[in-house]
C-alpha cells in the first residue's frame, strides 16, 4: 500500500466515521467531516498532508501524490 492509498482510505475512513456519530450521536459531528474536507482541500493545493507524513513515518512507500 503507498502513501496515496493510505491517505485516501483514512479519509474515506473518517468521512464514513464522523457521517455515523453525526447520525446516532450528535450533529456536531459533521464538523469532523467538514474538517477533513478542508485538509483535503488544502492538500490539492499545497501538497502538505500531516497524515502523508504520519504514514511516511510508518515506513509506507511514497505514491506519486505524496513524495
Amino acid at each position: 500500500m503507498s502513501i496515496d492509498n493510505a491517505v485516501l482510505s483514512f479519509a474515506g475512513f473518517m468521512v464514513l466515521l464522523s457521517a455515523a456519530l453525526a447520525y446516532f450521536v450528535d450533529p456536531l459531528w459533521l464538523l469532523l467531516t467538514a474538517f477533513v474536507g478542508l485538509n483535503m482541500l488544502q492538500a490539492g493545493f499545497t501538497g502538505f498532508c500531516p497524515a502523508a507524513r504520519i504514514f511516511k513515518a510508518m515506513g509506507l512507500q511514497a505514491g506519486c501524490a505524496f513524495k
